[in-house]
């Protein structure tokens, strides 16, 4: 019987294969397509994504492929928001194709040992009390595999959601975006982005001379499917308004996309859950999608190990949920309130837009605000108990500079839990605060270098293999109130 079988071999499906191998846990992951797709939907990785990969001794690989950029947009607002005032090592947006990524996030897990088999599609899956079997199509023929668990990371028309009838609710599309990677004549000097009352049209340079366009237009807010996208039409759209084509030709990849937005109504049922598309899907306004089934591939990771090796409380795999489906809702929220203002075309919303737009640059902490919003460093989860918790517990732990030279990220390459002694006493005469420390909690005793008001006073912290607080106390605190 297999531990676990990850279904679908995108960027959830990969880093959540090699977060359970690091963890020690066997995996298998099973993909469709025999080949990975070289087309990219996704072209952005987001600040908190290159800080979970910083944990793992990863970002240099992806920053070293990517190209940073160092503001982002809300909804195509012409006020761009700057990330480089963001409180992370990772400052910027960084704009990576997501045929790289995947490649990238493929070479890592099968490194830790994860075993990734390509052109074997589920057709079939069933829960036993203690197992679930599931019906593979492979390129030799039909088999079945047991496992322990099974995770459907396999996109916005999950096998494995359908196979266990967990609900997908929301709404229909509405509009259609579409996009397409071309090689240009004229090609612009840097990025470019318009939106008016003729539609909206986004252009940013891609690897191998190709330029990624990106757009909508007011003929296309309809229910049903507008037809395949055609290269003459992008043309006429593109022209329409920029007043250019840029001598588009040779299109390598055409497509639309409509802004159909649904959730999941559980992340769990029994011995299966769903992180990433097969979660939820969305209008794919501020490139966040990919970057919310990384985060919830990250935050499971841990916990479906941890359950599986007998070390967990018995709730702790149910916190899964109870922390990412509140953040996919809040997406949705987002994602939603960006398809608004990119649709905006009557004079009203043309007003608006340009409202928000002053506001962004007139009020910085606004600005900053929906930039934490987008990269996801403002992600918490809420405490049980509000009242008792430390104020930093369930937050981001930031990358804290310490006085022996080391930082909070370098620290975590192991993906354990990690017990932080900040009153800088030598670890042998330092008393255990807590015999009911997670399993494998590694310790480290140092002080800050250069502590914010935040973590000033802080005696001791646990820092979950996510990188979010489990429990903090100050320095005022009675040791023996500590959690046993």
């Amino acid at each position: 019987m297999e531990e676990v079988i990850v279904v679908g071999a995108g960027p959830t499906g990969l880093w959540l294969a090699a977060e359970l191998r690091l963890q020690g846990v066997p995996v298998t992951v099973l993909e469709a397509r025999r080949e990975r797709n070289p087309h990219s939907k996704a072209l952005t990785v987001h600040p908190r994504t290159v800080e979970i990969l910083g944990m793992r001794g990863l970002a240099d690989d992806f920053v070293g492929a990517g190209t940073p950029l160092p503001t982002g947009h809300f909804g195509a607002l012409d006020a761009r928001l700057d990330f480089r005032v963001l409180d992370t090592p990772y400052p910027f947006t960084l704009l990576l194709p997501q045929a790289r990524t995947e490649e990238l996030l493929e070479e890592h897990a099968r490194g830790m040992g994860a075993r990734v088999l390509r052109g074997h599609r589920v057709t079939g899956l069933v829960q036993e009390p203690d197992a679930v079997r599931i019906e593979v199509e492979g390129p030799d023929g039909p088999y079945t595999l047991q496992a322990r668990y099974a995770v459907g990371c396999d996109g916005t028309r999950s096998r494995v959601r359908e196979a266990v009838g967990i609900d997908f609710p929301g709404t229909d599309t509405t509009v259609w975006g579409w996009l397409g990677d071309v090689i240009l004549d004229e090609p612009p000097v840097g990025p470019v982005s318009e939106f008016g009352p003729q539609g909206g049209v986004m252009a940013v340079p891609l690897p191998g001379g190709l330029t990624r366009f990106v757009g909508i237009a007011p003929e296309d807010h309809r229910p049903d499917h507008p037809g395949e996208l055609t290269l003459r039409e992008m043309h006429e759209k593109t022209r329409r308004v920029l007043g250019t084509d840029f001598g588009m030709r040779d299109a390598h990849w055409l497509s639309r996309f409509g802004n159909a937005t649904r959730q999941a109504a559980t992340y769990r049922k029994d011995r299966v859950l769903l992180a990433g598309d097969a979660a939820h899907m969305h209008f794919p306004t501020g490139g966040v999608g990919l970057n919310v089934g990384f985060q919830d591939a990250t935050n499971l990771g841990w916990k479906l190990a941890a359950t599986l090796q007998g070390t967990a409380p018995a709730d702790l795999l149910d916190t899964y949920h109870a922390e990412r489906h509140p953040v996919g809702a809040r997406l949705l929220s987002g994602t939603r309130a960006q398809t608004a203002l990119m649709t905006a075309y009557p004079f009203e919303g043309q007003a608006l837009r340009a409202f928000l737009a002053d506001l962004i640059s007139d009020l910085p902490v606004l600005s900053r605000a929906l930039a934490e919003r987008l990269s996801a460093l403002d992600v918490g989860y809420p405490p049980t108990d509000p009242h008792t918790a430390h104020p930093l517990t369930g937050t981001r732990a930031p990358d804290l500079a310490f006085a022996d030279g080391t930082s909070l990220f370098s620290l975590m390459n192991s993906g354990r839990h990690l017990l932080l002694d900040l009153d800088g006493v030598d670890e042998s005469r330092s008393p255990d605060p807590s015999p009911a420390l997670p399993y494998g909690t590694h310790r480290h005793t140092t002080r800050l270098s250069q502590p914010d008001e935040q973590w000033a006073n802080v005696h001791t912290a646990l820092i979950r293999p996510d990188g979010h607080v489990a429990w903090a106390f100050d320095r005022t605190i009675d040791t023996a109130s500590w959690p046993r």
